[in-house]
């Protein structure tokens, strides 16, 4: 549970790493252009290179749990060239998510995510839709028109949240004082908890090993 009201001017920080050490994100099959696209061309955006881990650790999303109410913001998942950018977003719940279509192309997107199910039909260039989260949870978002293209919005129940840099590094600050329990997901490895305790005078740091071995210790380090 997060304490009931602590100012953030009083808090301290959570720092920590995110340790992947192997490849997580299988590449995406994408149908030929021909299948699915009429009119325009617009050029596909690849993947990352094979092996790229620090493609793999900016795509973990750290948060605490319990809930706390916070300062929804908007954010904005923009479309350009077939893909979802960012195609990782995390935001606390309450926030608002615009998806403004830059191809030369229609659009539709939508979910079928339990904390939240949209579709926002067709729409072409130059044109956005926004929905709103008031719920935490794991959001998979996709085009109707377009199955390569897909992202995930991770809604937290807090304002304490972040995605790791690409080399593993993240940082929450004005944290206050109290016991808790950090999380890091990835969509390929799912969720991973610690217990953490942060004082008036000193935070916490935190490693994260992912994924853990079949028998549920840490994999060693190479």
């Amino acid at each position: 549970m997060l304490p009931v009201c602590a100012p953030a001017l009083f808090g301290s920080e959570i720092e920590g790493t995110v340790v992947i050490q192997r490849k997580l994100t299988k590449r995406r099959v994408t149908a030929p252009t021909s299948a699915y696209q009429r009119g325009v061309a617009v050029e596909l955006r690849g993947d990352a290179p094979t092996g790229d881990l620090a493609f793999e650790r900016e795509r973990v999303v750290i948060y605490l749990e319990g809930r706390r109410p916070s300062n929804p913001l908007t954010a904005t998942m923009d479309q350009k060239n077939r893909r979802f950018v960012p195609d990782t977003l995390v935001i606390p719940a309450g926030s608002t998510v615009s998806f403004p279509n830059f191809d030369p192309i229609f659009h539709n997107v939508f979910s079928l995510s339990k904390p939240k199910s949209f579709d926002l039909g067709n729409y072409p260039r130059n044109q956005t839709r926004t929905v709103q989260f008031p719920k935490p949870g794991v959001v998979f978002v996709n085009c109707h028109l377009h199955p390569n293209m897909g992202a995930v919005i991770v809604v937290t129940p807090n304002e304490w949240n972040t995605k790791a840099a690409r080399d593993g590094s993240f940082r929450l600050t004005g944290v206050p004082p109290g016991n808790y329990t950090i999380v890091a997901w990835h969509k390929a490895a799912s969720f991973f908890r610690k217990q953490v305790q942060v004082t008036a005078q000193h935070g916490a740091a935190v490693e994260f090993q992912i994924p853990l071995a079949e028998d549920g210790s840490v994999l060693a380090r190479r």
